[in-house]
Order: C-alpha cells, then structure tokens, then sequence
C-alpha cells in the first residue's frame, strides 16, 4: 500500500494503520465501532460481548464464555451438556433433580439418557423394577399387576393364577367354570368328538361333558320312522308308545301319511294306522 493510499475505518474513517480491525462483509472496522455496531448483547451479564471475547450463543441468545453458567448451581456449562428450562440453561444435574422422574422403588432422580420403566404414571430405574414375588428385574419381559405389586408372569401363575384341570397349565385369561373346576377355553372338549364346548350348549353324563350332537348319538332314544335320534335338549316334542318313540313330525299314518298327534290310532303289527285306514283295511280283508 502506497502512503497516498488510505485504510480507514468504514464508520469512524480513523486510520486502521498499525492498529487492530475487523472485516466484516468484505468492509473494514475498527473494533470499537464493531463493537457498538455488531456485538451482540450477553444474556447473564447485560455487558456487550466484545470482539476480543468469546461469544456463545444458543437458540438466537448469546453469552460471555464466564458468563455461560448453570441457572441454579453456576456451574460453567462451556463444552458441557445442559438442557433448557423456561428460558433457563441448566446443567443436567440440576435440571435432573429439578424435572426428572424419581424411581418409584429407590426414590432416587432417574437421569435423562438413563434406561426406565413407566406405568400408569409412575417410573423405575429399569433395574428397580423387580418381580413383588423373586425380586428379579422385570426388564423388558411381560408382567402382571396384583394389588400394589407387579409380577413377573411365571411368579405371578405360581403364586395367582389357576391351574386348568385339562392340561394343568396356568389359566391367565379367560377359561371356563364347569363343575367348580377350571378349565382353558381351549382345553373344555367333548369327551366324545373332542370339540370346544366354550360357547356351545352342551350336557352332560356321568359328570363327563358332550355336545348335543354326540349325547343324542350315544344316548338319545331313535325314531321308529326316520330313526334319527329324539332328544329334548333341542325343544324337541315326541310320541311314546309301547316303548316306542316318534318324533311328532314323524308320528304319522303309515298309510295315508296324516298326523296322528292327538288323534285316535291303531296298530297292525309294527305300523301305526289312522282309524279311518284301520277300518279299511278291515273291510278289505272280510
């Protein structure tokens, strides 16, 4: 540069020679006029935050590095985590033991990062969450509640649950009553054609449970016309007579077909007759 040339300050034009400046867009200043055109203003202390400074800033605020301290412990947070709490910087000690759930078991703050169980408003230390019954951990592994306390689930079907009397494993959901014994839905079979009962009518014999399709195959007396079984578990209506059995559908004329329920009747050998075919097939015969 030439001692015609000039290096003036853009703002003040005092000569930059020999001295300190700053650019700034391709524009130079001196510091002091930096400093009141450009420098941001320090949260903590309200000073401006000089050229000669540092300047840390967060979120559009700015501080002095002496200045960048924990809202409640002053600790300096330069290079440290900290976490942000109604506009106030905190360490992660202090905004732990502030904010931070406490474990429902040892009381203690859980810190933020830190593995955790939550239930229905209340939060462990993953490894404070213990089975009430063998005090081990629960982890991630299912669990049930039980009064005030949780269990791990083979805690819980040893100490709780009921045994099904079918395949004597626990009953944790749902099963069936029947004779004041336990049953898995699953598990509450027809002792004849092994199908689920859960759900379904069915009865019984000898204290062994069937589906009304089996008990009418088995034990149900038949029909002397359509041999199909009779059964009164259905609504079914029958016909007796001399130890035989009709269904009232069934129960009918072996001649002409008529009903016979209700009406007069006569037997020739096996078959039933209407008087009105009875009494032809007397004057037939004369």
């Amino acid at each position: 540069m030439s001692s015609s040339e000039h290096f003036d300050c853009h703002y003040c034009k005092d000569s930059l020679l020999g001295k300190k400046y700053i650019m700034k867009e391709d524009t130079q200043y001196c510091t002091k006029c930096y400093d009141n055109l450009f420098a941001n203003c320090c949260e903590g202390c309200s000073l401006t935050i000089g050229c000669n400074c540092k300047d840390l800033s967060y979120k559009d605020r700015h501080w002095h590095d002496h200045c960048f301290n924990c809202a409640k412990c002053s600790r300096s947070l330069v290079e440290k985590a900290f976490a942000a709490k109604d506009d106030m910087l905190l360490c992660t000690e202090c905004h732990a033991n502030d904010y931070s759930s406490k474990c429902n078991n040892c009381k203690k703050t859980i810190m933020p990062g830190a593995r955790k169980m939550e239930y229905k408003g209340n939060s462990w230390h993953e490894t404070c969450f213990l089975c009430h019954r063998c005090q081990q951990p629960i982890g991630t592994k299912s669990f049930i509640p039980k009064d005030s306390g949780y269990f791990c689930v083979p805690c819980f079907e040893k100490q709780y649950a009921y045994q099904c009397c079918a395949c004597k494993k626990a009953i944790t959901t749902g099963g069936v009553t029947y004779q004041e014994k336990p049953w898995h839905r699953e598990c509450f079979l027809c002792i004849s054609c092994r199908k689920q009962l859960s759900g379904q009518r069915f009865t019984t014999r000898e204290n062994y449970p069937y589906c009304l399709e089996c008990f009418s195959n088995l034990y149900a007396k038949k029909c002397v016309s359509c041999t199909k079984p009779i059964t009164s578990l259905a609504g079914a209506k029958y016909i007796s007579f001399e130890e035989r059995q009709w269904h009232s559908e069934c129960f009918t004329c072996m001649q002409c077909s008529i009903s016979l329920v209700g009406r007069g009747f006569l037997t020739q050998r096996d078959n039933i007759l209407c008087t009105d075919c009875s009494r032809e097939n007397s004057d037939g015969d004369q």
